[in-house]
Order: structure tokens, then sequence, then C-alpha cells
């Protein structure tokens, strides 16, 4: 990230540009790109309106489900209030991919590929949510679209909330959602042992065991 920041001028816009690179059909409202991308929102307004000048972006309508709460007065007591939760589709407008932007092609290959070269940086954050035996990266980490995981941790003591924090900053640099699983060092020796198919689906594609204090390197290929 250190280098497309530099290259790109900014960590922000390097985020953004993944963010529509990896979902080019998604629609995104500003507070959508804010949220995902975790930039702050005067970066988000600067950078999406000069993609859109360039022709990156492409100014979009869509509809949206957003929830609104309705309060009623409860009968057992006028003071307190009961949320009524309502979805209702609303119109609004942002921002999506322009599939005929000139350089796409090279963007993507540029932006995509360079997701397989921060592992490192990866490893480090993870590293800090508990007691780590084995962490394995595959899918957008190998550049394999079609494994059912990106991350597979195991370890003992692993604070959630921490972790859910890390997966969160990692999905806003690659710009989309990371899928992973955190199993306990017995449940997992369990599940390898059962050949449990979530396991399996991970370890009999394209993967990489980045942290391994249980000695199965050679075991998992």
């Amino acid at each position: 990230m250190e280098i497309l920041s530099k290259l790109f001028g900014s960590a922000g816009i390097v985020k953004i540009l993944r963010l529509f690179l990896f979902n080019p059909n998604e629609p995104y409202e500003i507070k959508d790109v804010i949220k995902r991308s975790r930039v702050d929102v005067d970066v988000a307004r600067n950078e999406l309106s000069m993609l859109a000048k360039i022709g990156f972006l492409r100014r979009r309508s869509f509809y949206k489900e957003a929830e609104e709460p309705r309060s009623r007065r409860g009968s057992i007591s006028r003071k307190k209030k009961v949320l009524k939760i309502k979805v209702k589709r609303k119109r609004v407008s942002g921002w999506v991919l322009n599939q005929d932007f000139s350089y796409l092609k090279e963007l993507h290959d540029l932006l995509i590929s360079t997701t397989s070269f921060e592992t490192n940086n990866v490893t480090r954050r993870l590293c800090k949510v508990g007691n780590l035996k084995l962490v394995i990266i595959a899918g957008v980490f190998v550049q394999h679209w079609d494994s059912r995981l990106d991350i597979l941790i195991v370890g003992d003591k692993i604070k959630q909330s921490q972790l859910s924090n890390v997966i969160k900053d990692i999905e806003s640099e690659l710009g989309r959602e990371i899928r992973y699983a955190v199993f306990s060092t017995q449940d997992f020796k369990y599940r390898l042992g059962i050949y449990d198919r979530l396991v399996r689906d991970v370890l009999d594609y394209p993967h990489k065991a980045v942290v391994d204090r249980l000695g199965l390197t050679p075991v998992l290929g």
C-alpha cells in the first residue's frame, strides 16, 4: 500500500479505486464509499469528483433499501418507547465504475494483482489478535477467485472484536469483503482429521501458510 500510495498520491485514492474495480457493477453512495474504504468525507468527495471527471466513474441513480426506525409508546408505561424498524426503498444518487474507461484493464491488472504482495502486512496485523497457531491465505491473496475463503485462522484466545476491526481495515484497503473462518487449535485438528469440507476446499486449491506453529506446512501443501 505504501508504494501504491506514493504512485497514486494517497492511500485513499487506492482504496476507492479498488472498491470500484472489485465491484464493477455495484453503485455506491458517498457514505458507502466512506464506510467501505475508511476514508474521511473530504477525501471521498475530492477523489470521487476527480475520478468522475477523468471518466473512471459515472453518476448513477439507484434504489436502495434503508431502515427507518419508528417509535411507539408501550402499553405498560408511557415513558417507554418500543422501536419498530421499517425497511423502505428509496432512490439515491451515487457512482458506478465506467466499464468503457480507457485504462480500465491496466488499472485492474495493477491494483488487483498487487494484493498478493501485501501478505506480510496482513500477517503482522493478524498476529495481534490472539495466540495464533496457523494462518492460511487463499482466494484474493493468491488470485484464486473461486476459493471459499480468503483467510483461515487457527488459534486460541482470539480477541473477536479486535479481529473484526483488523478484517475491516484489510477490506478497506483491498476494496472487497474478506471471507474468513476462525477455529480453535483443537477444533481445526479435528476438522483436518475428518477431512472437513470447508478445510479441504481451502487446502485442495491454491493457498499459502503464512503462520505455521503447528508444523503442518508439509501436510498442507
